[in-house]
């Protein structure tokens, strides 16, 4: 619940760079129908979301549609396989390792 957390508290954070999501709970497992959505178009700061593909708190074709939907303030990356812990595996360190280099590459655009 962290990053949906501070999803909510940013709009009045002054100064907040950008917003980095790490399995961003888009809804709660099972019910695809229950979106927490509606405030993330509010914001302004550039947000990267990074969600394993087999996540089942944020269904891949709904995040893609909700990163679309905010536009050029966001910009989603794809752990193939992983879950909401964005591991592949029971120890994978790789998907994290991953995450980490994307974060990297991302942020050099700020």
């Amino acid at each position: 619940m962290g990053g949906r957390v501070a999803s909510y508290i940013a709009s009045g954070v002054p100064n907040l760079n950008v917003l980095i999501f790490l399995g961003y709970p888009l809804h709660p497992p099972g019910k695809p129908d229950k979106l927490r959505d509606s405030h993330l178009y509010e914001l302004k700061t550039p947000m990267l979301f990074i969600s394993g593909t087999k996540d089942t708190f944020a269904r891949k074709d709904l995040l893609e549609k909700v990163v679309k939907t905010i536009g050029s303030n966001a910009t989603l990356s794809w752990v193939q396989g992983g879950d909401h812990s964005l591991k592949r595996t029971r120890n994978d360190r790789d998907s994290l390792q991953t995450a980490v280099e994307t974060i990297g590459e991302w942020l050099t655009h700020f």
